[in-house]
């Protein structure tokens, strides 16, 4: 694997290409996952207007939207970071009402709880278009049992990683530490963008 210098329109360029890649009439799954410092929901914001303009209709979701109940996934202690990875995330749920959903019921949910409230949104389901592409962001979101189609990871150096994050979640570390021993994102992601730069993303060439 090699580095390709880019840009960060050209990334977006070439998730694109990716996406209208796929058949037209058939729901693209994708997310977008990376440190927080990476911002992945940038880059999944992004995704929206080109894929728009190229007749795709989009259903953006944030994976945050979908966590579990607070009484679920802080059971640990707030600063768990193994709980942070394992138990976050209502994969269950994001899959059957959103993933899975836009494929075979063709109609999709734009989010499940409030990551802040901790509260049901009690939002209305959308009915999905043919060809919808499902824009995704999140972290530590691969690995998972997601049903995507497509994967970006943004990748950083350990040191970077540690750089950036702040002070009081420095517990939040060990969970991505872990993620890289037992996910190896670099490797299971379709595309590779290293940020440690963000205006000088590099691309993972395999």
């Amino acid at each position: 694997m090699h580095a390709e210098p880019t840009t960060p329109d050209a990334v977006v360029a070439h998730v694109v290409d990716l996406v209208l890649s796929r058949p037209a009439d058939r729901p693209v799954r994708l997310v977008v996952d990376g440190h927080p410092s990476t911002r992945p929901e940038v880059l999944a914001d992004a995704l929206v207007g080109p894929l728009e303009v190229a007749g795709r209709p989009v259903a953006r979701v944030r994976v945050r939207d979908f966590w579990r109940p607070a009484s679920l996934r802080l059971e640990q202690g707030r600063r768990d970071p193994d709980a942070l990875l394992d138990d976050w995330v209502d994969v269950g749920g994001l899959n059957r009402e959103v993933l899975t959903a836009v494929v075979r019921r063709g109609r999709w949910l734009p989010s499940l709880r409030d990551p802040v409230t901790d509260r049901p949104t009690r939002a209305d389901r959308v009915d999905a278009a043919p060809g919808t592409v499902v824009v995704l962001d999140g972290s530590l979101t691969l690995g998972r049992g997601l049903d995507v189609d497509l994967s970006v990871h943004l990748a950083l150096r350990p040191a970077t990683e540690t750089r950036n994050t702040p002070l009081d979640e420095a517990w939040r570390l060990a969970a991505y530490t872990r993620y890289r021993r037992e996910v190896a994102p670099e490797r299971r992601a379709d595309v590779v963008v290293r940020v440690d730069h963000p205006d000088r993303p590099a691309l993972l060439v395999r």
